[in-house]
């Protein structure tokens, strides 16, 4: 069992309708059958992203920009390796770009044996590392003590900063700037350019002792939905076809579904603009709607709904 390899591993301290009758034109039953797939999938699609979604405070939907660095704290160095290794596949087929080798991670991974213990004692460290005060930067106080006091195998901490477009360049003051902010060759920010929200830091704490009987492909499938986008920790996921239910049913969710890999890519191939709760679900759907067409003229192929194998 993965847990009991893992708790062996981790290092001790605190390390980091139908057509009528007699009408001869076939496209009126065509055109239904499309309008009622449509609203199933949407209503589908509204389903997965109220569950998933989490966005900092009055902001949009955020996604990395730049470079992904991925670390991984308290296992051994080839478990380390192979979960980096997964997340950084996953981000690929993202279209994202990956550090290189000794970079500085943004997206950190601890495993430990007392998750509770291990985010306090981080929150208590440097508090303005998860919670600087700056209004949209996070998902406030109350969830940052949820984050320390959860009770699940893998809790986590998304920091996220608006920025200009695909610019990079952030769109908000901070504490010590003085005057208007400047972006090189685009003057005063907020001037009628798109703002777009950019994950700046992800933090996620692992419990050895808590992952029961899932392995490690299925666990760095998790962990890879969480470090690339903004999952609500305490999302009602029942029902639902998702790796965040691999912990409850280890052998009916073998990794990152169809419906997973779907939101991924509709967060991901997204124009710039901030992305609203609305706007994802919409390009979810049209997204299931491809990938359904696709399968279904492919040969042997099935529905998207189906779970998919972790990369």
């Amino acid at each position: 069992m993965l847990a009991a390899l893992l708790a062996a591993t981790v290092l001790t301290g605190s390390q980091l309708p139908p057509q009528a009758a007699g009408v001869q034109n076939p496209t009126p039953a065509e055109l239904g059958e499309v309008l009622v797939e449509g609203r199933v999938l949407r209503d589908e699609a509204e389903a997965f992203v109220d569950a998933v979604a989490a966005p900092a405070v009055r902001r949009g939907l955020a996604r990395w920009g730049g470079r992904v660095c991925i670390g991984v704290a308290n296992l051994q160095p080839e478990l380390s390796q192979a979960v980096v290794d997964h997340i950084s596949r996953v981000a690929l087929d993202q279209g994202l770009r990956i550090g290189d080798p000794g970079c500085s991670p943004n997206v950190v991974i601890i495993f430990t044996t007392d998750a509770p213990a291990m985010a306090s004692a981080l929150v208590a460290a440097d508090r303005r590392a998860f919670h600087l005060g700056v209004g949209g930067l996070d998902r406030g106080p109350k969830a940052l003590e949820a984050f320390q006091t959860l009770d699940a195998p893998v809790r986590w901490w998304h920091v996220s900063m608006p920025v200009i477009g695909g610019s990079h360049f952030r769109a908000i003051r901070m504490p010590g700037d003085t005057g208007p902010i400047y972006v090189p060759g685009e003057g005063l920010v907020n001037k009628g350019r798109p703002i777009s929200d950019e994950l700046n830091k992800v933090i996620i704490i692992v419990d050895a002792d808590r992952l029961g009987d899932a392995n490690l492909r299925q666990i760095s499938d998790y962990l890879s939905l969480v470090a690339l986008a903004q999952v609500d920790p305490q999302g009602e996921t029942r029902g639902l076809d998702t790796v965040l239910n691999v912990f409850a049913d280890p052998a009916g969710v073998d990794g990152l579904t169809a419906w997973d890999r779907t939101y991924l890519r509709a967060l991901y191939r997204a124009p710039h603009e901030r992305i609203d709760a609305d706007d994802q679900v919409g390009s979810i759907a049209r997204t299931v709607r491809r990938d359904r067409r696709a399968r279904e003229t492919a040969p042997g192929g099935s529905g998207p709904g189906g779970s998919g194998a972790g990369g």
